[in-house]
């Protein structure tokens, strides 16, 4: 049912892809999709991190997180289709749309299903992966794996190589 949604969302952060640690059109782009939802967040993380929480039934210490990066690369794109970047020499060639996309979707899908489950799910918009010192430590530095703090995080990346369909997972 949210797969036209979470297109437009991948086609929307396609189309306006930022540097890392530049990603202030997309972190406010997020913001307002979560503000829509009524999703409980936090933005300025690290510059344009964000964080949301997703609350379910009971209060439990129970957390576990997702991950999302959302910056994009220094390359000029040369595909020609509708969403093509409109940013000169900026494009999403490693997928982050698509990561951060899905995680907009799993937000919105986890947000509608919160009265199922106990615990909380934090979720983690992370800029500046492709950029030394990595948004990742300074989202930590900051405070995003506190209060609170999860269990496991799960970070997910495209990977062409696997089919439709499916998953692959590794420890670390």
């Amino acid at each position: 049912q949210l797969l036209p949604e979470i297109t437009r969302h991948r086609r929307h952060l396609h189309a306006h892809p930022e540097l890392s640690f530049e990603e202030t059109e997309t972190a406010k782009y997020i913001s307002e999709c979560l503000a829509d939802w009524g999703v409980e967040h936090q933005s300025g993380i690290a510059g344009t991190g964000i964080s949301a929480l997703i609350r379910g039934k009971s209060n439990t210490k129970r957390t576990v997180a997702l991950r999302a990066d959302m910056d994009a690369l220094p390359i000029q794109e040369a595909n020609n289709v509708p969403y093509k970047s409109k940013n000169d020499g900026v494009m999403h060639a490693c997928g982050h749309d698509v990561h951060t996309a899905s995680l907009l979707g799993a937000v919105r899908i986890l947000h509608s299903l919160r009265g199922q489950f106990s615990g909380t799910v934090k979720c983690i918009f992370q800029p500046g992966e492709e950029r030394l010192p990595g948004g990742a430590s300074l989202m930590i530095r900051e405070g995003v794996l506190r209060n609170p703090k999860p269990a496991g995080i799960f970070g997910q990346h495209v990977h062409p190589p696997l089919q439709a369909g499916m998953v692959g997972f590794r420890p670390g």
